[in-house]
Formats: C-alpha cells, sequence, structure tokens
C-alpha cells in the first residue's frame, strides 16, 4: 500500500482552477521531486496534502486512509516547511522548538529526546540558545526543518526549502535532505533544479495545474527533445563532416581541442555511440574520448512548461 495516494484531486479559488484533476501515488521511502512554474499548483497540492486546504474534488489518502477522516492523527505523521519558513524571531531557537514540541502533545521525557534528535539531525547545536532574528539565512531553514522533524513524521514535504541561500548553504541543506530522506518519505518542492538530481530518485512535474511528468529522474532526463548528447574526441581528418552525416545526428557543435584532437559534441535522437565508434575505425582515427552527457533537466523542464506546452 502507498504511504500517499492523490485521486483526481481539484482545488479552486474564486472559480480559477489552480490544481486540476490530478493524481499520483508515492510509496515509502521515496525522495520525490516536485517541479512546475510560478502558478502550476505546487504549492496548493503540497497544502492539501498537509491539510492547511481541502480539495474541492477528488480524494486524498494517507497510508490507505482519507485525510478527511483520519485528521489530527494524519497530522502527527505529517511534517511540513512552507516556503516562507514562518518563525518567531524573537524566540531562542530552544524556546521555539520546545514550543512546537508542545504544540505537537510532546511530553517528559520523549519531548527531551525528539528536541535533541532533531538539533543533531540538523546540526544546529551552535545556535541552539541564540535568537532567530540572529540567525543567517541558512541556520533559519535548518530551524524551520528541525521543527518539521521534531515529532518524527513518515511523510516530510519541503515547499522550496533552499530558496534565498547562497551556493554554499545550499549544498549543506541538500546533503541534510538527502540524509533525512534515508528515513523518511520526502516530498521535495524546489526551483533550483540541479538539487532534483542531486536529492530525488523520482519527480513528478505539474504545469497549469496538471501533472504532465512522472517517472525516475533519470528516464526522464532521456526524453528531453534537445535529444542524447555525446562527447567526441578525435584525431583524424574531415571528423566534424563526417559525424555530422551519421543517421539520427541533430547537430554537431565544435569544440577547441589540444594536440592535434578535435572535440565535439553530437546531438542525436538515439544512442549512436556504436556508429561513431565504427566510424573512427573505418577512417582510421584516434578516438580519445567517446561517451553520452548527463541529460539536461532544464531543457526537459521548458519542454514541458514553458508557453508553447499543452497542459493534458
Amino acid at each position: 500500500m502507498s504511504l500517499l495516494s492523490l485521486e483526481r484531486v481539484t482545488k479552486r479559488f474564486d472559480g480559477i482552477v489552480a490544481v486540476d484533476d490530478v493524481s499520483f501515488t508515492i510509496d515509502r521511502g521515496q525522495v520525490v521531486g516536485f517541479l512546475g512554474p510560478n502558478g502550476a499548483g505546487k504549492s496548493t497540492t503540497m497544502r492539501m496534502i498537509t491539510q492547511y486546504f481541502e480539495p474541492d474534488g477528488g480524494s486524498i489518502r494517507f497510508d490507505g486512509t482519507p485525510l478527511a477522516e483520519a485528521g489530527i492523527e494524519a497530522k502527527r505523521r505529517i511534517g511540513f516547511l512552507p516556503e516562507n519558513n514562518p518563525l518567531y524571531g524573537e524566540m531562542l531557537v530552544a524556546e521555539y522548538l520546545d514550543f512546537v514540541a508542545r504544540l505537537r502533545d510532546l511530553e517528559g521525557p520523549d519531548r527531551r529526546r525528539a528536541i535533541d534528535e532533531a538539533v543533531a539531525a540538523t546540526a544546529i547545536e551552535a545556535v541552539y540558545n541564540r535568537p532567530i532574528s540572529e540567525l543567517s539565512k541558512g541556520f533559519r531553514q535548518r530551524v524551520g526543518l528541525a521543527a518539521a522533524i521534531l515529532h518524527r513524521p513518515d511523510l516530510l514535504v519541503l515547499d522550496e526549502p533552499t530558496e534565498g541561500l547562497d551556493p554554499n548553504q545550499r549544498v549543506e541543506i541538500r546533503q541534510l535532505i538527502s540524509h533525512l530522506g534515508r528515513e523518511r518519505t520526502v516530498i521535495l518542492s524546489t526551483h533550483v533544479l540541479g538539487e532534483v538530481q542531486y536529492t530525488c530518485s523520482r519527480l513528478l512535474i505539474i504545469n497549469r495545474g496538471k501533472i504532465v511528468a512522472d517517472d525516475a529522474v533519470d528516464t526522464l532526463l532521456g526524453r528531453a527533445t534537445s535529444g542524447i548528447r555525446i562527447s567526441v574526441e578525435v584525431a583524424g581528418p574531415g571528423a566534424e563532416k563526417e559525424l555530422a552525416g551519421l543517421p539520427d545526428v541533430r547537430s554537431v557543435e565544435s569544440h577547441e581541442g589540444v594536440d592535434g584532437r578535435q572535440r565535439f559534441t553530437v546531438v542525436a535522437s538515439e544512442d549512436i555511440r556504436p556508429n561513431i565508434f565504427t566510424l573512427a575505425k573505418d577512417r582510421g582515427w584516434t578516438l580519445y574520448e567517446l561517451h553520452q552527457e548527463a541529460g539536461n533537466l532544464e531543457d526537459l523542464f521548458r519542454e514541458l512548461t514553458g508557453a508553447g506546452a499543452a497542459a493534458s
């Protein structure tokens, strides 16, 4: 049984459809990237999962039970870090986490143990007794994550957890999310596409309120219409023209080479590495490099969510 299941979920605001007939399931132990342009329905979907909004149509089930029936019991098993990460700046970190723990009905030794575990998991020991208002954006995000995992949730929902962070802080939070994902099911919404490749095993893309892609990250990367990109480094005459003449080749981009070698990026509709190898052998070229480049998530995202993309 899936941990989370959405079936034909719809949400409207003042007659405008924000989420349109959305269906997907998430199994235990998955770290799922949830992407889409601004206004696509990401945050609305996440807020329905966390019971901030009620769907106007369809059903959401958590561990087999409709959220509408599970009520507070489901909330006990879901952690949520919203995009704006609301914190009380006048509180010490210690006071804030104690406050959240009390809201979660954690008492006595259980509360102390839960706080200690959350502090250790998010590495905020150094700021534990400091006012939240004095913290850097990176530490504020860590405090928000600590509050979200305080009650040991089975499902962790993170809406733009690295928004506004510098590159070093992004790496720290990304590593933290990867660590948390070893023990929990995670839904991660982000505009930083590279984080999905580093952190998530599965990708959901929503556009105009509809799910337009749902698959393993590597599988989706292979679907980008930009084609398969192959790096080639050879020494031999007429290489660029010969490569361009191979079947299924869309383009050949030349790069500066060294020591008489030529470097190319070949874009093709199929994996033509065997053809390139055979061509080099037949022409007597020396082949120094031949490998398929990693897929381009930005290309895929633009293809599925750009102005010309049809919602389906």
